[in-house]
């Protein structure tokens, strides 16, 4: 079961690389078919077997040898990862459904905030109608937690950017307030302090190697990806292990 679980996840993560860099360009993600980059040579299935056909042709497309992004494979095998691993914490429950959704609203962004620099609203709007949807099916305890947890996951980074003078861009701002919708207060706070701390060693690390700039401005959605995934599966033992030392 997790095998095939796995491959669902490689199959979905090749469809969510496809989203992530075509909606913001509103473009379809239906047609046309995937196309070389390089040479615009449509892609047969045996070059749209996700990370096997990475591996098997080198990075490289089989027709103008132009070089293939990794994003394209790490993200697919990321989304096999991350659905066996929401599957082993979850079971089959409705909440695993929703962490697959969380997960995949995660690499879609991610993609297309590594790209463009940009969340897009048209993801974040679907999105928001599906966790809608999903709460009202296995709702928060209590309910209104979802209400509560999307203003102020709203609030606080709209304060953050009027504060900083635009520190936080728009789709930041727009996407907490969608994480706290999904996941409440306790969790939608937990993952921004997380998210800034990661995003924090990240640049700190980066600018010692050289290869982000003081000043210089970053993707800040796969930083709230990693937080926010963090504090769903792991808030209660971070928290716990927090208050032991209080």
């Amino acid at each position: 079961m997790i095998f095939i679980i796995f491959i669902y996840g490689l199959l979905f993560g090749s469809f969510f690389n496809v989203a992530g860099l075509r909606i913001p360009l509103k473009q379809s993600i239906v047609r046309p078919g995937s196309a070389c980059p390089h040479c615009g040579k449509k892609l047969s299935i045996i070059e749209l077997m996700p990370v096997v056909s990475y591996l098997i042709l080198g990075g490289k497309c089989r027709f103008c040898k132009g070089r293939i992004s990794a994003i394209y494979p790490a993200m697919e095998f990321l989304t096999g990862c991350l659905f066996v691993f929401a599957f082993i914490h979850y079971g089959w429950t409705f909440e695993l459904v929703i962490a697959c959704t969380l997960i995949s609203l995660f690499i879609i962004i991610t993609v297309s905030d590594i790209t463009y620099m940009l969340i897009p609203n048209k993801v974040l709007l679907t999105f928001t109608f599906i966790f809608l949807f999903e709460r009202l099916i296995e709702p928060l305890h209590p309910w209104w937690d979802s209400l509560i947890g999307a203003t102020v996951g709203f609030g606080l980074l709209l304060l953050i950017a009027i504060v900083s003078k635009g520190a936080m861009g728009g789709g930041d701002i727009k996407l907490f307030a969608v994480l706290g919708l999904a996941l409440g207060t306790k969790v939608v706070l937990l993952s921004f302090f997380l998210a800034t701390l990661i995003g924090a060693i990240a640049g700190g690390i980066g600018m010692m190697l050289g290869t982000v700039k003081k000043g210089e401005a970053i993707p800040f959605g796969p930083f709230i990806a990693a937080g926010t995934l963090l504090a769903y599966f792991y808030h209660e033992e971070i928290l716990q292990w927090y208050f032991s030392f209080l």
